[in-house]
């Protein structure tokens, strides 16, 4: 990979996405800077993204994880492998861009994603 990857975001599954915006909203004065329904919500968190993935969105299985933004979610996930992880999604058209899952060789999750 020639790109250094940028982290967009640090993804949650939630059970309820209302309910946790409003969580981090009260707990921590996050602000919602996009809210898809009962399905993903994106909140400030002040130079990094905390994004809540509601049943619908969680691509991890209920893990916690960084997501990688990147340009291109294939070579990415291959670099991935290359480099002694693996891929646990293959690339999949989402709603809002492209993406998928890997673990790093600790067997720490990540996602990858990028433009659709």
């Amino acid at each position: 990979m020639n790109e250094a990857a940028k982290i967009g975001n640090v993804l949650h599954p939630v059970a309820d996405v209302d309910a946790a915006v409003r969580f981090y909203s009260a707990a921590f004065g996050l602000a919602p800077k996009f809210v898809d329904g009962d399905r993903y919500a994106a909140l400030d968190a002040g130079g990094t993204t905390l994004a809540l993935a509601g049943p619908e969105e969680d691509v991890t299985g209920g893990v916690p994880a960084a997501s990688f933004k990147v340009t291109d979610v294939a070579a990415a996930l291959a670099a991935v492998v290359d480099s002694g992880g693996t891929a646990v999604r293959e690339p999949e058209r989402g709603p809002h861009e492209v993406r998928a899952v890997a673990r790093d060789p600790w067997g720490n999750t990540v996602v990858i994603y990028g433009p659709r």
